[in-house]
């Protein structure tokens, strides 16, 4: 049974409700190019079930979703001709989610693309380290 929002985008993209530019799809995923890349080749692992981000996946689905990001990475490097790839999954409006429906962005790289998606790092005392580390250790 498929669960859907019929009000999101992305569920009446992966149900093939609205056309889109699929380049690969199952019985659980579509993938589509986006309509705005960043680079060449910019695609997105959409789920045919509607989760609103990875806190709502359900485990049975998030066990696919990485090994469908390395086969279509493999698959894309080797057709793409791509110097290095990015895998993304953004949760949430600040972490850059703009549509609240899961999703995993592929992003082929190219030397001189143009993008930078590159964290800054910043420095943090031993005593910093271990209390946070203290705070989420499972």
């Amino acid at each position: 049974m498929t669960m859907r929002d019929e009000s999101c985008i992305f569920c009446k993209i992966a149900n093939g409700d609205i056309p889109s530019r699929t380049i690969y799809e199952d019985e659980d995923f579509r993938v589509i190019l986006d309509l705005a890349p960043a680079v060449k080749g910019h695609a997105l692992i959409l789920p045919k079930n509607h989760y609103r981000n990875l806190y709502e996946i359900t485990d049975d689905t998030a066990a696919k979703v990485l090994p469908l990001a390395k086969k279509m990475a493999v698959h894309m490097t080797e057709r793409l001709g791509c110097d290095g790839f990015n895998v993304i999954q953004n949760n949430n409006e600040v972490a850059g989610q703009t549509v609240f429906h899961f999703h995993v962005h592929l992003i082929p790289r190219y030397r001189d693309d143009g993008q930078n998606l590159v964290l800054e790092a910043h420095t943090m005392s031993d005593e910093e380290l271990d209390a946070v580390r203290d705070s989420i250790a499972l």
